[in-house]
């Protein structure tokens, strides 16, 4: 198996924990629906927020909702870039996986799409 990193982002409605979990759930199970993931098989996931976000963490959902008990986690914040996106939430899943690059299902979710045009289902 090769590791393979697979990436994702989503937009948040509001800088709340409620947003926070429901943007982190419905990415995570997207990217793992799309790529058929099994958890055991995630090396680790690394997580970005943009500044305007910083009601909690999401990896704590990851843990709750996802069945990420046991995979290593880190949050960070993203760069403050003039212009770039906001309330935006950006993931990072290593997995051990026998896929090849070009079969890796990235997945952009809300107005998270405009980060990657070039990625069309």
């Amino acid at each position: 198996m090769l590791m393979r990193g697979i990436r994702g982002a989503t937009t948040l409605e509001n800088n709340n924990k409620k947003s926070i979990k429901e943007a982190t759930v419905e990415l995570i199970d997207a990217i793992l629906d799309k790529n058929n993931i099994e958890i055991e098989n995630i090396a680790f996931v690394i997580f970005t927020v943009t500044s305007d976000i910083d009601a909690d963490f999401p990896a704590k959902y990851a843990r709750e909702y996802c069945g990420f008990e046991n995979v290593p986690m880190m949050c960070y914040r993203e760069m403050d870039v003039k212009g770039a996106i906001t309330k935006c939430l950006r993931i990072l899943i290593c997995v051990n996986t026998t896929k090849n690059q070009k079969d890796i299902k990235h997945q952009y979710l809300k107005g998270a799409v405009r980060l990657r045009p070039d990625i069309k289902e």
